[in-house]
């Protein structure tokens, strides 16, 4: 049975990026408790059924070569830290959109995936691998670029508050990807993101909130969007603005946490009803619906060629 009304909440966080993979259970343990502290202060009002966690939320990529990373900070997925979220999703019955976790994969020697994963009281529904890695700079591997890989690239879980999709980070500077999870079904699209200054949550470019409004009036989506809030010395050598954001599908901001470090909860309501009113009810501004596929070239050739360099 459908939940119509909730709330999500964006939950940012401000922790020391951990060195080695057995630092990461006290990570997990910190944000267990803001899962329980945002739905029990919540509770009084409408009640919280989705959160949302930061890219980078359980290890960010400190090491320049996917050899070391795999060496001290990966781990395999599923794991003792995602059997501890469901264990809390079971528990509190709500749906919990990991931060990322620095994936190997035995079917995939060599490879490290930056991998997000949505978890609900079933269990583990999907795990999400960042399709589009910030070139240059990380050294993760794209699925897509993997020649043989098979798993469905944009996965979309149908669950009792909704079509739920995630991407991470730069996945949302290219509009297509937020696309093909709206045109898998999805509903709420999640953004587990660390956006640093310059490009972050603040003028002159805030690209962080145009971004987040733009995909999701474009979708006809809501998107709940949690945004790595590490202090700069904690996670150097950038800082990280924070910002994180709830929009409707017609890209009005519902919440928005102050730019700057720190922990925060974000939270607003998401309603299913009028979401789905709208997408079957209007003509105007139906995106979905207008997509003239045919009219773009562009995407008949390959510009970043799948099986190329991760």
């Amino acid at each position: 049975m459908s939940i119509i009304r909730y709330s999500a909440a964006a939950i940012q966080v401000d922790l020391q990026n951990p060195e080695r993979r057995g630092q990461i259970a006290d990570k997990v343990s910190r944000m267990l408790a803001l899962i329980d502290q945002a739905v029990a202060g919540y509770a009084p009002f409408l009640p919280v059924k989705l959160l949302v966690f930061p890219e980078f939320a359980h290890a960010a990529p400190i090491y320049p070569e996917a050899a070391l990373l795999l060496r001290h900070l990966t781990v395999e997925v599923p794991n003792e830290h995602t059997e501890r979220y469901a264990q809390k999703a079971a528990e509190l019955g709500v749906y919990i959109q990991t931060g990322t976790f620095l994936e190997e994969d035995p079917a995939w020697p060599g490879k490290v995936f930056n991998t997000t994963c949505l978890i609900g009281p079933e269990g583990l529904l999907f795990r999400y691998r960042k399709v589009n890695p910030w070139l240059p700079f990380e050294v993760h591997s794209s699925p897509h670029d993997l020649e043989g890989y098979q798993e469905e690239l944009f996965p979309v879980a149908k669950t009792p508050i909704g079509n739920l999709g995630a991407a991470i980070c730069y996945d949302w500077l290219f509009p297509e990807a937020l696309r093909q999870l709206a045109k898998n079904g999805a509903e709420v699209l999640l953004r587990v993101s660390a956006y640093m200054d310059p490009w972050g949550a603040t003028p002159p470019m805030d690209w962080w909130t145009v971004v987040n409004r733009c995909r999701a009036l474009e979708n006809l989506c809501y998107v709940v969007a949690s945004n790595q809030a590490a202090s700069q010395e904690r996670y150097p050598p950038f800082s990280w603005p924070g910002g994180s954001m709830i929009v409707d599908f017609d890209g009005r901001v519902l919440a928005q946490a102050d730019p700057g470090p720190g922990t925060k909860i974000v939270v607003a309501p998401i309603d299913l009803s009028a979401l789905r009113h709208e997408r079957a009810s209007r003509s105007g501004h139906a995106m979905l619906a207008h997509l003239r596929t045919e009219a773009y070239p562009v995407y008949r050739s390959s510009i970043y060629p799948p099986g190329g360099p991760s």
